[in-house]
């Protein structure tokens, strides 16, 4: 299994491609792992000629799941210690869901390093001061029905190993670390701070998702920010979608990382 320590930590990494340039992916909370880019959008950026970076998010997949830490500033520097120890500097950033939270706050943070955002229905911009209270009430309605349903034991009586392995591992780490409190305390990405953004964003939306809002942000506030809605789809647009996204996202970064431009139909 790729390693790389960082930060006292074990990051399970996957690389793949060639580049430059160098295109990292980050994912979503809880049930999620680098797995939901692998097999959907990296085989094909790393076939229009850039190097791919996927890892697991700490307490996520196959990275060690310390008790502590789950707050975007950690994430954040968990992103850029996992570059620095692969040596990879001024990257693009792919993001997804909570994702979209650390590649945006560390465009903020560490702007010679983000040469571009992609966020996918990406959480963090917000304006209001419930902007995180979905995403919260989910997490904790599955953190207790994890626990008090045992869910990983039903799913193993069934003969569904892999299914009960991921449930495990969603209930050590939502009832078994301070993820939530974290979360709970964590400030969105104000509107007057979008515009400190200094690289090209693009922001991939679903037209029927709650987080929907956080898009117009991004693209009222940002400088250089394009915005696609998706007919019909919702929040959880992988893996249905990835035609769809392929299809903004190649020439997106054809233009603007310079990778080759993809042939008319070549992302479906």
């Amino acid at each position: 299994m790729p390693e790389v320590a960082a930060r006292g930590l074990r990051f399970h990494v996957q690389e793949c491609g060639t580049g430059p340039p160098v295109v990292v992916f980050v994912h979503g909370l809880a049930i999620d792992n680098l797995s939901s880019f692998y097999y959907t959008l990296a085989s094909p950026v790393a076939e229009a000629g850039a190097r791919c970076v996927l890892y697991d998010l700490r307490g996520h997949g196959l990275t060690e799941r310390p008790p502590t830490g789950y707050g975007v500033p950690d994430a954040v520097a968990d992103l850029f210690a996992v570059l620095d120890a692969l040596g990879h500097h001024r990257v693009h950033l792919v993001a997804y869901s909570f994702g979209g939270a650390v590649a945006l706050n560390a465009a903020l943070t560490h702007p010679g390093r983000v040469a571009g955002l992609v966020l996918i229905d990406a959480h963090g911009p917000s304006d209001g001061s419930d902007w995180n209270r979905d995403l919260l009430n989910r997490l904790a309605q599955s953190a207790l029905k994890l626990e008090y349903e045992r869910i990983a034991d039903q799913l193993l009586a069934f003969g569904e190993r892999r299914m009960s392995r991921a449930a495990a591992a969603a209930d050590a780490l939502l009832n078994g670390t301070t993820l939530l409190d974290d979360l709970a305390e964590m400030a969105p990405v104000r509107p007057a701070a979008l515009g400190a953004v200094p690289c090209p964003v693009l922001a991939i939306y679903g037209e029927q998702s709650d987080v929907a809002d956080a898009g117009r942000l991004l693209l009222h506030h940002i400088p250089n920010c394009t915005l696609h809605t998706l007919a019909g789809y919702s929040h959880f647009m992988l893996p249905a979608g990835t035609a769809e996204i392929l299809e903004v996202l190649l020439p997106w970064l054809a233009h603007h990382a310079g990778t080759r431009v993809p042939a008319a139909g070549a992302a479906r």
